[in-house]
């Protein structure tokens, strides 16, 4: 008799499974999207000093209650309140490399709405519970999701054709519409695109110069640059399938996984 297999969703973002210390509340990562060294709390943390960790985070997973994160030492200077769930980046609240305390806020404390940080995405908290008996579990598929191409831009300084005489537009009027529009892409078309544009700033240097030249003859503007190269794009999240006691489950993991996860006896995830 063969068993049949059903497909249980562990949900990672409405649920992202993170890898983090057992007891761990919140967790500072020191790059965007969850990357490089992390250091976790349970407590509040007056001086993230002398943890190693001052001025370093730039994401952040709560994973239970709320915290108030701040840019000083006992909880000075800007704070901003973190609901649970995954910050890719502290940037956005403008804390990146930023942090220097946090503490728990209590449930009775009434927060304004202004002090909270934009809403996070979910996360799926995978600690371990009461000291329940962990396996491993095999992998039989994964599949890294999504991904932004990667872009690298820079200035140049470049000759650029001139307005015939008999435009009637003002200048700064023409420069802001090449601004926004003008450009053209170059590259050999597979996973690196180059594209050439002249940006705000400098469509706004180039409208100022048609209108005041008359002479016809071409002038000089600032010209943004950029490269785009998907090969190098950073996967959103990994679409995982493991097998666990003749159930398949399926979860999505912020990195890729070995060749086995931690579970507990239902197979959910766990770290």
């Amino acid at each position: 008799m063969t068993m049949n297999k059903t497909l249980s969703r562990a949900l990672v973002v409405a649920g992202m499974a993170i890898t983090t210390q057992a007891a761990a509340s919140v967790v500072f990562y020191e790059n965007e999207n969850f990357g490089g060294r992390s250091f976790s709390a349970q407590k509040q943390v007056v001086n993230f000093e002398r943890t190693g960790f001052n001025d370093r985070s730039s994401s952040v997973v709560v994973l239970d209650e709320r915290w108030e994160v701040c840019e000083h030492a006992q909880f000075g200077g800007k704070c901003v309140v973190l609901r649970p769930g995954r910050y890719a980046s502290l940037g956005a609240m403008g804390l990146n490399d930023r942090v220097s305390s946090v503490r728990i806020v209590s449930k009775h404390t009434r927060v304004d709405d202004q002090r909270y940080a934009p809403q996070p995405v979910p996360v799926y908290d995978n600690r371990r519970r009461n000291n329940e008996r962990l396996y491993q579990a095999n992998v039989t598929s994964s599949r890294a999701v999504g991904g932004t191409p990667q872009q690298r831009c820079w200035m140049e300084r470049e000759q650029v054709a001139q307005q015939p005489q008999g435009a009637n537009v003002p200048g700064a009027v023409i420069g802001a519409i090449l601004g926004g529009v003008l450009g053209h892409q170059v590259g050999s078309g597979h996973g690196n695109t180059a594209a050439t544009v002249i940006g705000a700033g400098a469509g706004g240097y180039f409208g100022s110069t048609v209108g005041r030249d008359k002479n016809g003859q071409p002038v000089y503007a600032d010209v943004q640059r950029c490269a785009t190269d998907t090969s190098q794009s950073r996967p959103d999240y990994w679409d995982v399938t493991y097998d666990f006691k003749g159930q398949q489950h399926r979860m999505q993991m912020a990195g890729p996984p070995g060749n086995t996860v931690t579970v507990n006896g239902k197979g959910e995830p766990r770290a």
